[in-house]
């Protein structure tokens, strides 16, 4: 899983609508995706929840990811995201 923490954005709502059509799509033609999360923590805090098979899967995708964000976000942006990658040991689910 890697979890992308933007502490500084302009507008969390435009740049979750630009990741529908952008990353989201760049993401599902990658091996082992599993899932694309955007989240709104308000006061211009965003981020993303991405997650792969393995973390084999995770890390080539990232690099994608972050190359997205920088050509697509840069005017919603201040400073680069916090960035955190591990591995899910518990899955719950409804």
């Amino acid at each position: 899983m890697t979890i992308r923490k933007f502490s500084r954005m302009r507008s969390v709502s435009e740049a979750a609508r630009r990741a529908e059509s952008g990353i989201g799509q760049i993401l599902r033609r990658s091996p082992g995706f599993r899932g694309y999360y955007v989240f709104d923590a308000g006061d211009g805090v965003g981020g993303s929840v991405t997650l792969f098979e393995s973390k084999e899967t995770a890390l080539a995708a990232n690099e994608k990811a972050l190359a997205w964000v920088r050509a697509s976000l840069s005017d919603l942006l201040d400073g680069e995201p916090e960035i955190t990658t591990g591995e899910v040991l518990v899955v719950i689910s409804g």
